[in-house]
């Protein structure tokens, strides 16, 4: 009952909030070009600032474990492939890829993941080394995927009337129109992002570029050498990095498109299965047969079974791609996530593994 009632407060709350953030949106106290703009700063300033803080402040060295960190990695790594190769298989509309596909793996470790394992075990515990392992392979693998699925208007399978004239009345050379096999619809196919290498450099280009990663990055020598800020930029740092959660989960709310939602339930729902319940079901087994107990076994159910984190909605909007699809695949993840963790962690306990 204690795992269930703490399950709810930590989870509805982030519900509330978005939902906070749709009234406002339909009261027009906010509208379209806010949440745009305030989806930049998440994207750009707040998350990124929000990881450093946490890494930066995280002891590596006592904590650093070679098989836990390797564990961490290779199943990100079969996770993001597995899901990948399953949607170029089973899933028709290539325009849903990409969020897809990050949003069903990707976890709300740094935002939810910490604050479960705190209020457990009194610390963070392995969290820090779990989001070191595993946050920065979402992260560059999400931008590999978006980059290679971006919106139909940025890529070569667009159908329909998007503008390719321009004011002189001649078609611009980057693109040229081909018919379908069905010959009764034009397509617009750019000749540049046929090259695969240039999507590729593209990609590599994004992954440096990406402000998250660079987070990420920039607070792990402050952790390894054991810099201590002045009190005046921890409070500023501290200001900043509290604002992302929030301003994230009511841009996610604001953008949240009911009608538009309802079309995409199907991906919705079925992402929703693999992130709370199916990776856990496939992995944890391996954890426990590892000999992973306890703060490390509590760390991979967050990285496996946690709802999807907010900023899968964040880089996909900034990226052209799904952006509806991956805030109804975090609405409905955080919604169910108070009753399949509360699961999770009753069956862990029941074994005595945690």
């Amino acid at each position: 009952m204690d795992s269930f009632l703490y399950s709810i407060n930590a989870t509805v709350p982030i519900f509330l909030v978005m939902i906070v953030g749709w009234v406002i949106k339909q009261l027009g106290v906010i509208d379209d070009h806010f949440a745009n703009v305030a989806n930049k700063y998440v994207f750009k300033v707040a998350l990124p600032v929000l990881l450093f803080r946490d890494l930066a402040a995280a002891d590596f060295k006592s904590q650093f474990d070679v098989k836990f960190v390797l564990y961490c990695m290779i199943v990100t790594t079969i996770m993001f492939s597995g899901i990948w190769i399953c949607t170029e298989i089973f899933m028709k509309d290539d325009t849903q890829r990409g969020a897809f596909v990050q949003a069903s793996f990707r976890s709300s470790a740094a935002i939810l993941g910490m604050a479960f394992i705190q209020n457990m075990y009194s610390d963070t515990g392995m969290a820090p080394l779990m989001i070191v392992a595993a946050v920065p392979f979402f992260n560059i693998i999400s931008v590999i995927v978006l980059t290679f699925k971006a919106h139909p208007e940025k890529n070569e399978h667009y159908i329909g009337e998007k503008s390719i004239v321009n004011m002189h009345g001649t078609v611009n050379e980057n693109i040229s129109l081909v018919k379908d096999d069905m010959g009764d619809k034009s397509v617009i196919k750019n000749k540049n992002n046929s090259d695969k290498i240039k999507n590729i450099k593209k990609a590599c280009i994004n992954i440096l570029k990406n402000p998250i990663i660079i987070g990420i990055f920039l607070g792990l020598p402050f952790s390894l050498l054991h810099v201590t800020f002045p009190i005046f930029v921890q409070k500023t740092i501290n200001s900043i990095a509290q604002t992302a959660t929030p301003v994230a989960l009511i841009v996610i709310g604001a953008s949240f498109e009911g009608r538009k939602a309802i079309k995409k339930i199907k991906p919705t729902i079925i992402a929703t299965f693999i992130k709370l319940i199916g990776l856990g079901a496939v992995f944890m087994p391996l954890a426990v047969w590892l000999g992973f107990r306890c703060q490390e076994l509590m760390a991979i159910l967050i990285m496996l079974a946690s709802p999807t984190t907010v900023s899968s909605y964040i880089m996909a909007e900034n990226m052209d791609n799904d952006g509806v699809l991956a805030s109804s695949i975090i609405v409905l993840t955080t919604v169910l996530s108070s009753v399949t963790l509360t699961a999770w962690i009753f069956i862990l306990r029941y074994f005595g593994w945690v």
